[in-house]
């Protein structure tokens, strides 16, 4: 392999693994702008997977699988908006408590389902769909014409979520909900039913991106197939201010630095393969440690609102 098919090779990955990142991040910025830290990102994600993997895998249909994806994520966001906006608990505990929720839940129905086989159980994953004429151009093409059908989906949103976010009713009132719930709420702007909605739709986001993992990406299921995306989620949103456009490129460099990382690990070096798995990890840190005191939250995140 000669260094240019290298380099396309690393970033068409690039742009295929940061699918998941981009999508669950901007489901989880939804939350956010509402005032909802959604901690249980983890966990939807992951039962998320494991619902996409069984339909496809009982029904042989991709995208029966798609779709019980996107609903186990979304009665994950039902199960967070319940306690955390109608009863008010703590985003903290809630978040932690559905994360570990549904990553038990999740193995045991998998085990009632699949057993304890010695080797999972594989489906026949969606394939790359490719652009006619686009394709074929030099470099470019392989790059970003021969991608999945969710990659396009993910990278189209980020326009869409822009707009939403800053050029419509619902949008302004998501900001505003964020910020000062109270003066929402006097101008007639519903702050649970807004909550509700951001909530709602980040879960499903969550569950689409693990989803992605499963019967797009890997084929297969296995316990470790979420591997912390969802905490570097939460960073993203940091990283990205809030803000779709920031976030697609703070996508970009985790798909980027875990690319690079499994194709170091094939070069045969005399180093553990762990130090290089832990890289996404450890740029979390440095971005979370360079970018919280500069990023400003929305002024309501974390706040329960109660109606006077």
């Amino acid at each position: 392999m000669n260094g240019s098919e290298f380099i396309v090779g690393l970033l068409a990955a690039s742009i295929r693994i940061s699918t998941p990142y981009l999508l669950a991040t901007l489901g989880e910025m939804f939350a956010e702008r509402s005032g909802i830290l959604n901690l249980g990102i983890e966990g939807m994600m992951f039962f998320g997977a494991l619902a996409a993997f069984l339909g496809t895998y009982f029904t042989g249909s991709l995208a029966v699988g798609l779709v019980a994806g996107i609903l186990a994520g979304v009665l994950l966001g039902l199960l967070l908006g319940v306690t955390t906006i109608t009863l008010g608990l703590s985003q903290h505990v809630v978040g932690l408590g559905i994360f570990a929720f549904a990553s038990g839940l999740g193995m045991y129905i998998y085990r009632l389902s699949i057993g304890t086989p010695v080797r999972p159980p594989a489906i026949q994953a969606f394939q790359p769909l490719v652009i006619p004429i686009l394709s074929d151009i030099p470099l470019i093409g392989p790059i970003f014409f021969k991608q999945y059908a969710i990659t396009y989906v993910a990278f189209m949103l980020v326009p869409v979520c822009s707009f939403v976010l800053y050029r419509t009713g619902f949008g302004l009132g998501l900001r505003a909900v964020g910020e000062r719930p109270g003066a929402a709420d006097t101008v007639g702007i519903s702050v649970a039913r807004t909550r509700y909605i951001a909530v709602v739709l980040a879960a499903g986001f969550a569950g689409l991106a693990g989803a992605f993992l499963s019967i797009v990406q890997l084929n297969t299921f296995v316990p470790d197939i979420i591997h912390g995306r969802g905490w570097i989620c939460i960073a993203l949103v940091v990283f990205g201010y809030w803000q779709p456009a920031r976030i697609m490129w703070g996508a970009l460099l985790f798909g980027l630095l875990d690319a690079c990382q499994l194709r170091l690990q094939g070069f045969g070096w005399n180093v553990p393969y762990q130090y290089f798995m832990m890289l996404p990890y450890v740029l979390t840190i440095v971005i979370l440690a360079l970018f919280q005191k500069r990023a400003r939250a929305p002024g309501a995140l974390l706040v329960p609102y109660r109606r006077e």
